[in-house]
This record gives structure tokens, C-alpha cells and sequence, in this order.
């Protein structure tokens, strides 16, 4: 077990209870042995508390208590980590078997990596597949030209960065993770890739990317304010993602994606 770095995973918790033990398990199911999980639940009144309480004895710590939103949840498990390499999991998300596992190996094979991600699923309230996200090599830049091109819950960065990038701005509600990821690659150049797919975003009614586009939107513009890129630069980078994402192989998923936004006008 000392030979592997110690990861810690983070969830915030609010009124999700039809998902949470879900999300529970996957984490706790890695049965990954050098593991703390830490959940901030925010005062639920859904039976949330409840199952927390059913897996006490697998946390680290746990707390159920008013706080600011989001990110102030997640900072506070974050300020409590002591992992090599940590990360956050929404209370209705979910990772896959071995995500950690081969989270471990990456940065044995990588050890001046500063963030490594994995590919991740869009699911239903029934598990069941919408669609995949591949990603490829994350860079600052790269997040700067197309958006969201990495995802919370296929991430995980070295606890070591947030002394010098600080932690997740408390200010944004919707947009939070965009600039967070932002910070840790203008530190973390060596961000990496595992073609594997490491975790799932459930979407539902209730969530905040299906319910609130507006201020997903008006976040981040002001994330980005002055730093937009041209369309030329947009373009050089929706081609570097392209031609990665062929040399993974997967041929199949670019023809689909192109389909897809074909069908859709863009």
C-alpha cells in the first residue's frame, strides 16, 4: 500500500440522495487501499445524511452542515486532504471500476505530471449510456480555445499545486470547475491523458448544466474576459484535438461526432 500514492476524492453533497449511494460505491468499490474519502454534505433534508451515516466507518471524515454552495463544499474537504493526487466527485456522479487504479500507474509512468485525467460517459438517471467524451492531453491553452475539453469527474491533480494556485473561487456557482482547471494548468504544464474511461456525469432534471445555461454562459464570459481567442485559434486546436483523438485509434467516435454536429447545424 505505501508504494502507491494516496489518493483522496472529495464529494459534495446536497439533496441527492436518489444518487448518492451510488456515488458512494464507486469510490469506496475501487478497493483501492490507499484511499481517504471525504463527504461535505450541505445540510440535506432528503435522507442524504442517512446514507452517509451507512458508510461512516469508510470515510476519512464527513460533515452535514450549512455552507456557501458548491465549491465552498468542496474546498472544505479539500482543505482536509492529505492525498498525493486529489480530485472531486459530484453526489450524483460516479466513477468506473479501476479508474483508480490506473490513476496510480499514470504517475508512476508520468512523475513530473502535475494533472491527469481520464475519458468519462454522460449517463441517464438510470445508468444507462447517452453517449462518451473523449478527451485528449490537456493544456492551458488548449482549455482557453475550446471550453470544458476535461472533466471533474475523470480529474485528479497533485494536492501539492493548491499552495501555489489556491483553491476553488467561491464566487462562481456554475462555472467554478472551468476556471479552476484553468489555474492548475497555467502551473501544472505536464497535464496528461489516459485513454480509458474513468468516471460518468449523470444528467438529469435537476442538474445545474441542464437548468441553468444562462448562467453557465455569463460565468464564462467573465472567466475568460480578455483572454478570448480568435476563431483561427479555435479552429488550430479542434484540430489538434481531431488528430489525437485518431492517433488513439478511435476513428468510429470522430465520424459520430461529426454526425452529431452535423445534425445539429454547427
Amino acid at each position: 500500500m505505501h508504494e502507491l500514492p494516496r489518493i483522496t476524492v472529495v464529494t459534495p453533497s446536497f439533496n441527492q440522495a436518489v444518487f448518492l449511494e451510488r456515488t458512494i460505491c464507486s469510490v469506496l468499490d475501487q478497493g483501492y487501499p490507499n484511499l481517504e474519502y471525504i463527504i461535505v454534505d450541505g445540510g440535506s433534508t432528503d435522507g442524504s445524511v442517512e446514507i452517509i451515516r451507512k458508510y461512516a466507518d469508510h470515510l476519512a471524515w464527513w460533515v452535514s452542515e450549512p455552507d456557501r454552495g458548491q465549491s465552498h463544499a468542496i474546498n472544505k474537504g479539500l482543505q482536509r486532504a492529505t492525498g498525493d493526487w486529489v480530485g472531486w466527485q459530484n453526489s450524483d456522479d460516479v466513477y468506473f471500476p479501476g479508474a483508480f487504479a490506473q490513476l496510480a500507474e499514470a504517475a508512476r509512468q508520468w512523475p513530473s505530471a502535475g494533472l491527469i485525467i481520464g475519458d468519462m460517459q454522460l449517463i441517464d438517471e438510470n445508468d444507462q449510456l447517452i453517449r462518451n467524451i473523449c478527451y485528449v492531453r490537456p493544456t492551458y491553452t488548449s482549455l482557453l480555445a475550446e471550453g470544458m475539453v476535461l472533466t471533474n469527474q475523470a480529474a485528479f491533480w497533485r494536492r501539492c499545486l493548491h499552495d501555489r494556485v489556491g483553491w476553488l473561487d467561491e464566487t462562481l456557482h456554475y462555472c467554478f470547475d472551468y476556471e479552476w482547471f484553468l489555474r492548475v494548468l497555467q502551473y501544472a504544464d505536464h497535464g496528461r491523458h489516459v485513454p480509458s474511461y474513468w468516471g460518468a456525469l449523470r444528467y438529469h432534471d435537476a442538474t445545474k448544466t441542464s437548468s441553468s445555461q444562462s448562467g453557465f454562459m455569463e460565468e464564462f464570459s467573465t472567466i475568460l474576459g480578455g483572454r478570448e481567442p480568435s476563431v483561427w485559434t479555435r479552429r488550430l486546436y479542434q484540430a489538434r484535438r481531431l488528430f489525437l483523438t485518431l492517433g488513439y485509434g478511435k476513428l468510429g467516435y470522430v465520424l459520430r461526432g461529426i454526425c452529431r454536429r452535423s445534425s445539429l447545424g454547427g
